[in-house]
């Protein structure tokens, strides 16, 4: 079991309440993102042995609330604090989610990169995104040097029982 942070909009928050769980939904996912959903879905499905729905998104370290870009400006939401089995989490590091977002190679060194663009790589750019999966070699990777690497998980579920604390705020 581990403790992650989420943010939903209030309406999601009284559907959690309402139903008991809360599941992702693809209506909130902008259109350019809905390809590198479903393949996260598709990781979701073989990692975590699930047969689940649009991920919701989590984090490691509580967000900061006063922060812009959780929400468009002025929104209602919640930051809830949930507490997630291992079994039901799928770890990834945030930056190397942008290689599927953008829908580059995720390369662990520039002579892999130069070979990718070369034509030569020993992998597919689908198969350098599990990557993201794999932390140790993304952080030990001179290409990822981040100064703080962010990790986030995607869930099936959650439900209203996982809930340790729950933080209302405006998104700014």
């Amino acid at each position: 079991m581990g403790i992650y942070y989420t943010n939903q909009t209030l309406e999601a928050f009284h559907l959690l309440n309402q139903q008991g769980f809360l599941t992702g939904t693809e209506r909130f996912v902008w259109e350019e993102f809905r390809s590198p959903y479903k393949w996260m879905i598709k990781q979701m499905n073989k990692r975590l042995n699930t047969n689940s729905s649009f991920p919701i998104w989590l984090w490691t370290k509580k967000p900061n609330l006063d922060d812009e870009g959780h929400f468009a400006k002025g929104t209602k939401a919640v930051s809830l604090t949930v507490e997630v089995s291992d079994n039901d989490i799928l770890l990834s590091d945030f930056d190397a989610w942008h290689a599927v977002l953008g829908d580059w190679y995720c390369a662990l060194t520039d002579e892999e990169d130069d070979l990718f663009e070369a034509g030569k790589a020993s992998i597919t750019k689908e198969e350098s995104w599990e990557r993201i999966f794999d932390l140790k070699a993304i952080h030990g990777s001179k290409l990822w040097t981040i100064p703080e690497h962010t990790i986030q998980g995607v869930t099936p579920v959650i439900g209203k029982g996982q809930i340790v604390a729950i933080e209302y705020f405006v998104a700014k």
